[in-house]
């Protein structure tokens, strides 16, 4: 079992940054991408960014430039640096790990926490 533990939400005005962060415990296997989703009210929770256990990172167009993530292998953390916020982007954050076990691969989730942009 993989348990992940987000911190780091809360409210920032417009243009503010704020940091969030994820531990993940567990059974971590190496081949693994560690990353960040939301989901706004009424909306489908959507991919913010993701990084694997080489450095490499994905990230959705509305947030490359602004947001950062990366991750200590050591401590099975990842961060994400989101600077220049927009009050759009209000919404639950997920920490997610992607995982390969047993030829399979595996979703673990977060609690979710929430970031509210709003002055």
């Amino acid at each position: 079992q993989v348990h992940l533990v987000e911190s780091g939400g809360g409210l920032v005005q417009p243009g503010g940054s704020l940091r969030l962060s994820c531990a993940a415990s567990g059974s971590i296997f190496i081949l693994n991408q560690m990353g960040w989703y939301r989901q706004a009210p009424g909306k489908q929770r959507e991919l913010v960014a993701r990084i694997d256990n080489n450095g490499f990172r994905n990230y959705a167009d509305s947030v490359r430039g602004r947001f950062t993530d990366s991750r200590d292998n050591a401590k099975n953390t990842v961060y994400l640096q989101m600077d220049s916020l927009r009050p759009e982007e209000t919404a639950v954050y997920y920490c997610n790990l992607n995982q390969l076990q047993d030829g399979s691969r595996y979703d673990y989730w977060g609690q979710g926490t929430q970031v509210t942009v709003s002055s």
